[in-house]
């Protein structure tokens, strides 16, 4: 795939003459004000919802599929700097990562959400989502996904015992890490309680809850607060809680991955809300 085929420009990363791309020049100054971010979803996303902090994105000049096409496409038409690349570039400018032949460089760190400004900006009952002791990226990245594709307004979690949205828990997302809210904060059992005097429904998830969740009755503001698999939420966590409810379980297993848990639950409050 020519760069010209895909509209790619190659101010940087130009051809060297011999139809080989030129190594991509990497600066300090630049890296210590810019972060990656990698793969069709996270970047989509990012040229959907915040095109501008996008300094550039390179891109391998094999891809010549539909959807690489669209990709350049719309970031074309948002003034976006395309870099014709090739794999073994990107595998070394984002080791490790399974980039799919996309990677952007964005502008300073994720912005870090406030929880009081994601509630006083919203139009409709509070739909939340809130963590307990989840330390593997990829499971916050999975529970980042279900969260967005069941519509909840912000992802809570605590400073300490929680992963903070790392480079693999923002791939895992899909691009969910750039469009729902992740709010760390010092003292979980305390926004719990500040939650409920916004009237916002603390539901908490226990195998041993005595309500089923399907039978279970709660109210439009909802927080649904899971902890981590085996351990689940801790006591004053579980003390905080206005309700329980346990997901019933028919099989030999006992208990679910936090992210299948979480799609179960949320998406049983949305079609509620619905």
């Amino acid at each position: 795939m020519s760069g010209s085929a895909l509209g790619v420009q190659q101010s940087r990363g130009e051809s060297a003459g011999d139809g080989r791309l030129a190594p991509f020049p990497v600066h300090t100054a630049a890296m210590s004000s810019s972060r990656l971010i990698y793969g069709f979803h996270a970047v989509t996303a990012k040229l959907r919802h915040d095109p501008d902090s996008i300094k550039e994105i390179m891109v391998d000049a094999t891809r010549q599929d539909v959807r690489a096409r669209d990709l350049l496409n719309h970031a074309e038409l948002q003034g976006v700097r395309i870099i014709a690349s090739d794999g073994k570039r990107l595998d070394g400018i984002a080791p490790g990562a399974k980039h799919q032949g996309v990677v952007a460089r964005v502008e300073g760190g994720r912005k870090a959400a406030h929880l009081d400004d994601v509630l006083d900006t919203l139009d409709e009952p509070a739909f939340l989502l809130v963590l307990d002791g989840i330390t593997d990226p990829r499971n916050l990245g999975a529970c980042l996904r279900v969260a967005d594709a069941a519509g909840v307004h912000a992802v809570i979690a605590p400073k300490d015992r929680a992963v903070g949205l790392t480079d693999v828990a923002a791939k895992t997302a899909s691009g969910a890490a750039e469009t729902v809210p992740y709010v760390m904060v010092t003292n979980l059992a305390r926004t719990l309680r500040e939650l409920k005097e916004r009237d916002i429904w603390v539901i908490g998830t226990a195998g041993e809850a005595a309500s089923d969740l399907y039978a279970a009755e709660w109210p439009q503001a909802t927080a649904w607060v899971l902890g981590a698999e085996g351990e689940g939420m801790r006591r004053l966590t579980r003390e905080t809680c206005d309700q329980l409810v346990r997901i019933p379980m028919r099989g030999a297993v006992e208990s679910l991955n936090v992210s299948v848990a979480a799609g179960v639950c949320l998406f049983e409050a949305r079609r509620r809300r619905s």
